[in-house]
């Protein structure tokens, strides 16, 4: 591990199990699904009826009334979990520290609510009534763009669009920009809002949501022989990122260190995952060498368990690819089969997830894990939390394309 240690000290969530990290947090622990039927378009006639929609946000709570009708509800997600995140760090932000924090959140799909609603006003009522907040409503740097001027902060400021793996390569970037000197904290994470009649509709005809409308709480089942696909969700995770010594001279809180960052590519499909697990082995492989640790150092990880065949068949394989022997004494958890599965922030969340787990002591469980799948045999936490000692965990992202983000992160030690 190269450059500046860089730890987390701030957490900040909107989620299908609630609003804020602690909400969340205990509806995760305590195996709470956030899957109903969807309710933000009528859903009659889609092939899937469900989702995880996010309930109970009042975006008045966090933003001035008129600048509410100039985000897309995704910048709506992540202004809130940036503010939690950083009354959470107690970082201030002043002039004379601005040009040293930095914002770094991305999307996968952006504005989408935004696209669909516009276009049908032009299609009614044609192209005089669209708004000019139409293209910064929607565009994925917009996130960062706001947060940054809530917050006055000048430091870097950027988007990487990564479909599934968008939280932790926004994340994994941000460590490094800290780490070679380019800013002293930097607020980062990813965000979601596509519950849309065109995203289902598109990933019904993709085949890829379950159809399990009949029993949502139980919809999302990694690992499960009887998957039968993923749950769309929505919602934001935001960490802050920031230097040792810079926390430390403030008497910040640390939830854990960040220690290595993998990031890679499959080079095989547009949605496919390598055979095997080929390009997520790799990826692993690779955040531990950036952290300069051990496969037999790792205690958990927070997978992308997806609950599609492949994903779960192939992250498995990867799993066992890297860590040999000792990947079946690995706890292996996927917490999407609460959350679902929060696309472009997923990474953020499932972060957050991954730095509780070790600054808690409790790995939260996968759910409706009911009947074991041949082919998926590491030790999943199966339906129930388990508290227990973590000192170094992993949490997987991929996406896509053929795009896959690693993250290590370690219990902090002075």
């Amino acid at each position: 591990m190269l450059g500046r240690r860089v730890v987390v000290t701030g957490l900040g969530m909107v989620s299908p199990l609630g609003i804020g990290v602690e909400n969340t947090w205990q509806a995760l622990i305590q195996g709470k699904s956030g899957v109903a039927r969807i309710t933000k378009f009528d859903p009659t006639g889609f092939d899937t009826q469900i989702a995880a929609e996010v309930k109970g946000f009042v975006p008045e709570n966090f933003i001035d009334k008129r600048e509410i009708k100039r985000m897309d509800i995704f910048i709506q997600y992540a202004m809130a979990a940036s503010i939690m995140a950083t009354e959470d760090s107690q970082l201030k932000i002043t002039p004379q520290n601005a040009d040293r924090v930095g914002v770094v959140v991305g999307a996968g799909l952006g504005g989408l609510t935004t696209i669909e609603s516009f276009h049908k006003i032009l299609m009614e009522k044609g192209p005089g009534r669209i708004s000019p907040f139409f293209i910064p409503a929607l565009i994925v740097n917009e996130a960062p763009g706001q947060i940054s001027m809530r917050f006055g902060a000048k430091g870097p400021n950027s988007s990487v669009v990564t479909a599934c793996a968008t939280g932790n390569h926004n994340i994994g970037d941000a460590w490094r920009m800290i780490q070679r000197g380019d800013a002293d904290a930097i607020i980062s994470g990813g965000v979601e809002a596509t519950i849309t009649p065109l995203a289902v509709g598109g990933f019904n005809a993709m085949k890829a949501l379950s159809t399990r409308n009949h029993e949502p709480e139980k919809a999302s089942r990694p690992f499960d022989k009887d998957r039968d696909g993923f749950v769309i969700a929505e919602g934001c995770g935001i960490i802050i990122l920031e230097e040792l010594t810079h926390a430390l001279n403030r008497r910040a809180k640390i939830y854990s260190e960040i220690i290595g960052y993998g990031l890679n590519g499959d080079a095989y499909h547009i949605t496919a995952p390598s055979p095997d697990g080929e390009g997520a082995a790799r990826c692993m492989a690779m955040a531990l060498r950036s952290a300069g640790i051990q496969p037999e150092e790792v205690d958990y990880i927070n997978a992308h368990g997806t609950s599609t065949y492949y994903n779960d068949i192939y992250e498995t394989m990867a799993i066992k690819t890297v860590f040999q022997e000792h990947a079946k004494k690995l706890a292996v958890s996927s917490t999407k089969s609460m959350t679902g599965h929060l696309l472009g922030g997923a990474g953020g969340v499932e972060t957050i997830f991954t730095v509780l787990t070790i600054f808690q002591g409790v790995i939260p469980p996968t759910i409706n894990y009911e009947t074991p799948d041949p082919e998926c045999d590491l030790d999943y936490v199966p339906n129930v939390a388990r508290k227990t000692e973590v000192r170094i965990a992993l949490s997987n992202s991929f996406g896509f394309g053929g795009t896959n983000a690693v993250l290590a992160f370690k219990k902090f030690e002075q």
